[in-house]
Order: C-alpha cells, then sequence, then structure tokens
C-alpha cells in the first residue's frame, strides 16, 4: 500500500516492517528454532484447542512454522500474511513437508481482511501481526477484523510480546540498550519506541499484561485465558533446547501446567491470549 493511501487510511504505515520482513524470511523461521519453549507450549495448546476438521484463520502465517502443526493436526487452513517472501517461503515450506497445495495463501494487511470474502472460521490464529500494530487502534482493527471471520463462539488465540519479558533477552544480547535512556522510558511506559526513533529495524509494540485481555473485551471476546510461553525461562533459552526425551516432556508438562500462573506471565517475552466471539 503506497503512502499517500496509508496516510488516508488513518492506519499506521507498516511498510517498514514489510521491508524488515522481506528482507531475510530464514530469519524468522530459526527463530522458533532458538525459542523452542516458545514453539512447543503454542503447540501443546493447539493441540488444547483446535480440533481435526476444523477451518481455521491464521493472520500472520509468516514463513509457515504454525501452519504446518495445524495440517499435521488435520486443520483446513487459510493463511495470511503482508509480506509476499514470507508467503513464498511459507509454500516452499510446506511443499518439502508434503503438504504443497495444501494452503490457500492470501497476502493482505490484519487490518484489512475483506480478500477473504464472506469465509467463517471455528478459530483465529494472530500470531504476530499484533507485534508491529504500535497503535491501539490498529490492534482494535485487527481484532474486530479477526472477529468478522469467526463463527458464532468462535476462538481466537493471539500472541504479544511482553514489555516486561523483554528485559532479560535485552540485557543478554544488547546491553547497552539501557542506556538510550529516552527508548527504555518510553518503552517501559508506553510499550514502544519514541516516535523520532528511525525505521528500518524491528519496531513494535510491546504490550502491558493487564490491557491485553482488556482490550480483546472491548473488540468482542470473552477471555478464557492469558498465557505465558516462556514461563519461568526468560532469556534462558538453552537450558531447555538442550533437554531430550522424557526430562524434556516432564520439563514441558511443568512449564504448561504454570503458564498461566500470574506471577510468570509478566516476565514472560511471549504471552498467548485465548478467548471466544462473544
Amino acid at each position: 500500500m503506497k503512502k499517500s493511501v496509508w496516510k488516508k487510511s488513518g492506519r499506521d504505515d507498516v511498510t517498514d516492517i514489510v521491508t524488515f520482513y522481506d528482507r531475510f524470511p530464514p530469519g524468522e523461521h530459526n527463530r522458533l528454532i532458538r525459542h523452542q519453549l516458545e514453539f512447543d507450549l503454542t503447540c501443546r495448546l493447539l493441540d488444547q484447542y483446535i480440533r481435526p476438521g476444523q477451518k481455521v484463520l491464521e493472520v500472520g502465517c509468516a514463513t509457515g512454522r504454525y501452519t504446518l502443526e495445524l495440517l499435521k493436526r488435520r486443520v483446513k487452513v487459510t493463511a495470511v500474511d503482508f509480506s509476499s517472501r514470507m508467503i513464498a517461503y511459507s509454500k516452499r515450506y510446506l511443499r518439502r513437508h508434503g503438504f504443497g497445495g495444501k494452503v490457500e495463501h492470501f497476502q493482505c494487511d490484519a487490518r484489512d481482511l475483506d480478500v477473504l470474502g464472506d469465509s467463517a472460521y471455528d478459530a483465529v490464529l494472530i500470531m504476530g501481526p499484533l507485534y508491529h500494530l504500535v497503535r491501539v487502534q490498529d490492534r482494535k482493527q485487527a481484532l474486530i477484523q479477526a472477529r468478522a471471520r469467526l463463527k458464532r463462539h468462535g476462538l481466537i488465540m493471539s500472541a504479544f510480546i511482553c514489555r516486561y519479558g523483554i528485559l532479560g533477552d535485552l540485557m543478554k544480547n544488547v546491553p547497552r540498550w539501557i542506556e538510550e535512556t529516552e527508548e527504555v522510558e518510553t518503552i517501559i511506559t508506553q510499550g514502544r519506541d519514541p516516535e523520532k526513533y528511525p525505521k528500518g529495524g524491528f519496531r513494535g509494540y510491546f504490550a502491558d499484561p493487564v490491557e491485553i485481555p482488556h482490550l480483546h473485551e472491548q473488540c468482542g471476546y470473552k477471555t478464557i485465558e492469558l498465557l505465558a510461553v516462556e514461563p519461568a525461562v526468560s532469556a534462558n533459552d538453552e537450558s531447555y533446547n538442550r533437554l531430550k526425551g522424557k526430562r524434556r516432556r516432564l520439563w514441558l508438562d511443568l512449564m504448561f501446567r504454570v503458564a498461566g500462573e500470574k506471577s510468570t506471565v509478566g516476565a514472560s517475552r511471549h504471552l498467548l491470549y485465548i478467548g471466544r466471539k462473544r
């Protein structure tokens, strides 16, 4: 979408974010190799909430990591993303795993799903777009668009980055960040970079856990639960990634058990909201 169109629509211009993801799709694909607890626990939640034969709309399908998991569970998937290169990567990835041609892909923005027509779905997954909608009205628009595609009492699973959970990652990987006084203050108080912050990198919105259920409820959802998908590990991915066999399964069982504990939610980098159309 051209900048003049974004301005006329009143929405934030996210072409810089599209460019960010177009630049190197394998980088996003490999993220869940590094963050294996997030991936494993999310898949456990798919097992709990999604049933074989259901129709699922995946908004922000990226390179197809969760698309493949849905297909393995015999789910009918429609996948959308705003990045043409992400979609192309997803198609190749699904084809390599024997699911070529099993998914209908669309390139569109999470805030405008009109390309889908009148299709109705049992569940909608929004596993990334809400990270990058820095204006609350844009996040609401994405949730309203998703709700319009859900059947009665349909399920929504939507992912957020937690503004407090990211601090361990920043301390570990970008320790100099703490010296950027203005950025630190704006992220902690507003969940986003300062307005004058240069575009081109990971421009995102980092949510306060308290606001997430309220945001969905304003948009017509009934909250089931808000979960940490990296409970108790913060930036320590390596310890979980090294686990194998029975020991890994037992640790995953425990992480699944404590994922909804309020004392763990704010310390997780990624959060998953689960609710139903009201």
